[in-house]
């Protein structure tokens, strides 16, 4: 048997575990709470390589929230938590902008585990039903997708389909259906990035792997339109060690981009010239920048397509995966595709590999970044208070618009951006501690930065209003 019919066989096997027709009311919680989370202890005075509130966790998981402009809310899901903060819940709601309420959100699963890497994303499709797909961090555990049994509806929902991926990214392409990139671990822990095609949700097409370069790859994409474009990294292995400040998953580097313009069947790289997948080099067509030349490791954050159609990648370097100050400077970047070659520059700098924040490009040019990036209560750990800034020169330059949060008693993290974002539910993020487990908030800002709103971490009604923190 071949190398190629073996992944051919994988493939078809990890999505052909099981499935369940039958509708089941979910229950409600009585209130948003977030799940809090670590990994990798530091044995230093900042604990673990990260932690803290990771209800919207990790960027790579995309999207977690949509809005809908025909029911007039923004739908979204996130990691919570069971009461005695044990388990990962996971939960779906929306934010209602006729009332400005939210609802007490939906259990829709118990994980069975308190790892974040199990949060979920979401898509609504044309006929507005609600699609969840339950990650899982590897190969242990199951996956599953769900699909609402009523359109814009979070009441009740139907499990289409048991399986198993990881980092799942799924868009809705109209008529043409889903189109599902995500990770496939590897039985040695390599991330091998892969997509999927489907009419319905409920029948897939054979997997088709993208790219394992080395150790493998992390990726974020965007739509716009019938274009998908992913950004991706790579993690080096022991053959690379010489080259890089170090190898495995804490040595990610380097910057890739590729676009699909026909649901997969053709990767292009931003100068339109067409690129055999999987790719397995690490010198290659889809090559924005050569991060490891410099000993940089990268660490994506966000992508988004400006008003011709150009991609721009946001991400963050650092000479270190620990955190402390040690590894500074951490220096957020925008690489920008001219039309002609890729434009890398500085945007400004953040004390954590994991502070992660959303890139916005506005209709009329302006550039927004909404991050955890100005320093929080917990130093160099992931997060901090969460601040806008604007460029209007496409990432000349950029300047602190609006400070979001003030005197927090925890560091805020992972500001995620919905899908379709309405003026008035702009960002999603949480809040905990970074050192030591806690409570963690959500919450939500506007377009302009100047307000901010809490979550309701307990409801005595079925509605609530949010409550303002600024």
């Amino acid at each position: 048997m071949t190398p190629s019919s073996t992944t051919k066989l994988l493939a078809l096997a990890v999505f052909a575990l099981g499935s369940i027709t039958a509708f089941a009311q979910q229950p409600k919680d009585d209130g948003y709470r977030g799940i809090w989370y670590f990994n990798q202890p530091s044995g230093d005075e900042y604990e673990y390589k990260y932690s803290g509130g990771f209800a919207t966790y990790p960027q790579q998981h995309i999207p977690i929230a949509v809005y809908s402009a025909q029911a007039r809310k923004t739908f979204f899901c996130y990691g919570g938590v069971t009461k005695d903060g044990k388990s990962l819940l996971h939960m779906v709601s929306y934010f209602d902008h006729r009332t400005g309420q939210v609802p007490r959100p939906t259990i829709l699963l118990d994980k069975g585990t308190n790892d974040a890497h199990d949060n979920p994303v979401m898509t609504i499709d044309a006929q507005g039903y609600l699609w969840i797909f339950s990650n899982s961090h590897g190969i242990s555990r199951p996956s599953y997708i769900h699909r609402s049994a009523k359109p814009y509806s979070i009441d009740t929902f139907e499990r289409v389909l048991t399986t198993n991926f990881s980092y799942g990214q799924i868009w809705h392409l109209g008529k043409d259906g889903f189109f599902f990139l995500h990770t496939r671990y590897s039985k040695e822990g390599h991330r091998r990035l892969f997509w999927m095609n489907s009419n319905d949700g409920k029948q897939w097409s054979e997997g088709q792997m993208l790219a394992h370069i080395a150790e493998g790859d992390y990726q974020i994409s965007w739509q716009r339109g019938n274009v998908i474009g992913t950004a991706f990294d790579y993690h080096p292995d022991r053959q690379h060690r010489a080259a890089s400040i170090n190898a495995g998953l804490n040595a990610r580097t380097n910057l890739y981009y590729l676009a699909t313009a026909d649901a997969g069947k053709t990767w292009r790289n931003a100068a339109g010239q067409i690129v055999t997948t999987p790719l397995t080099s690490v010198q290659n067509d889809a090559l924005v920048y050569d991060y490891e030349r410099e000993k940089l490791l990268v660490y994506l954050k966000d992508l988004q397509f400006d008003r011709a159609g150009h991609p721009v990648i946001l991400c963050l370097t650092s000479r270190g995966y620990e955190s402390g100050p040690a590894n500074n400077p951490r220096t957020w970047h925008t690489a920008r595709w001219t039309g002609n070659g890729w434009e890398i520059r500085a945007a400004f700098t953040s004390e954590n590999n994991y502070d992660h924040g959303s890139l916005y490009l506005e209709a009329d040019g302006t550039w927004k970044i909404i991050a955890p990036a100005l320093p929080g209560p917990q130093r160099y750990n992931p997060g901090g208070e969460v601040a806008l800034w604007i460029s209007r020169d496409q990432g000349q330059s950029w300047r602190l618009a609006q400070q979001l949060t003030r005197n927090s008693p925890h560091n805020h993290t992972y500001v995620r951006h919905p899908v379709k974002a309405h003026p008035d539910f702009y960002a999603l993020w949480a809040d905990g501690h970074a050192r030591q487990a806690s409570a963690s908030t959500l919450y939500f800002t506007d377009k302009t930065g100047t307000k901010a709103w809490k979550l309701p971490t307990t409801m005595t009604a079925d509605f609530a209003k949010p409550e303002r923190v600024r």
